[in-house]
């Protein structure tokens, strides 16, 4: 069974012949991976979503089961960066480099009050020259050994805060000024169109998200979220599922997310991730004898705790657990919780791969 079949058994609900794993990681674990194992470091794409299309020589190298894509910054708008070191991209956003991350330094809809304020900002156009050149090529070089998973997170509402802010873009929501709506509208428009390219070039996955938890709950209340949110993930599912009947649709949300896990079901999604498991509620066990008929797990690995600070045969032991516990019956890939971060000691992650590949 190679990586792909394993993948599409696992999705499906069968039982492959063991957990699949897909990891991603930060540009300075990737180096330094790349430094300790001898071999040629990966540029990084020119993309919002690079740590998820990035690095896949080296990923898959080491265990993983599938290949990221997405889209990038086109030919006529790369980021670029600025004398005093502030990068600027497509959406007009603006951040500088604070450790290990770059932050938001600005936003350019700051003042938004109106819907006719939206007019002045220029938006993307999906389709612009070179979007898809990286997906394709990356396509090419690993479909057919692989699972393809496609990333499209910041689907619309992180977009929408990383441009007003997110204090006065909540704030407004609660308000229900008339823009909120429609600056959704505009960027789910946009992205719903980058996802239905990645599917048509052949996706196996079609990853989305936007995080709505925080380490203890939600970010908003459940209320405002089914109002607001969900008919239009609702109706970006179904835009997808149009377009190919079997892809999986994942959604990415960091944090508690308890009280929304039905309504993700209720709407058709088949993956959740990225199960952050010292969030309050988020057990994988608890997950799994709850909504693992419905939904397919995608995570699970801790990344504040384990991967940076237990030993290498703790991380293996709990690797292996979650793996038994969330891989019953199919329905499981293994990954950290988020990106690994450069906290992480190398051997516990060549610990978390060689655990996943001792399931069997």
């Amino acid at each position: 069974m190679n990586s792909r079949e394993r993948v599409l058994r696992a999705i499906n609900h069968e039982q492959p012949d063991r957990c699949p794993i897909f990891a991603t990681l930060t540009t300075q674990v990737a180096d330094k991976l790349a430094e300790a194992l001898n071999i040629p470091k990966e540029p990084a794409f020119d993309s919002l979503l690079s740590p998820r299309m990035s690095h896949n020589g080296l990923l898959t190298m080491l265990g993983n089961d599938c290949a990221g894509i997405a889209a990038c910054y086109p030919r006529n708008f790369p980021s670029r960066t600025e004398k005093n070191g502030t990068i600027v991209n497509e959406w007009g956003m603006r951040l500088k480099p604070f450790g290990l991350y770059n932050e938001l330094a600005a936003f350019p809809l700051s003042c938004v009050n109106t819907v006719k304020d939206l007019d002045s900002h220029e938006f993307p156009d999906p389709f612009a020259e070179g979007r898809f050149d990286a997906a394709k090529k990356l396509m090419r070089k690993y479909s057919k050994d692989y699972a393809i998973v496609a990333n499209l997170e910041c689907l619309f509402f992180e977009i929408a805060w990383y441009l007003v802010g997110l204090e006065k873009f909540l704030m407004d929501l609660l308000m229900e000024k008339e823009y909120t709506l429609a600056l959704l509208d505009r960027i789910l428009e946009i992205n719903t169109k980058v996802g239905i390219r990645l599917i048509e070039m052949g996706a196996d996955v079609i990853w989305a998200g936007d995080d709505f938890g925080t380490q203890k709950g939600m970010l908003m209340s459940p209320e405002l979220w089914r109002k607001v949110f969900k008919p239009r993930i609702r109706k970006t599912i179904a835009e997808f599922k149009k377009v190919n009947p079997a892809v999986k649709v994942a959604w990415h949300s960091c944090g508690s997310i308890v009280p929304i896990i039905g309504d993700f079901i209720d709407i058709g999604l088949d993956i959740l991730n990225p199960i952050q498991p010292l969030a309050a509620g988020m057990a994988p066990k608890f997950l799994k004898d709850t909504y693992g008929n419905s939904l397919t797990f995608f995570g699970g690995i801790d990344i504040q705790e384990l991967l940076p600070r237990a030993r290498p045969g703790e991380v293996k032991k709990e690797v292996k657990r979650i793996a038994n516990i969330m891989g019953k019956g199919g329905g499981y890939i293994v990954a950290p919780a988020h990106h690994i971060q450069n906290d992480t000691p190398l051997e516990n992650i060549f610990a978390l791969f060689e655990a996943v590949k001792e399931l069997g």
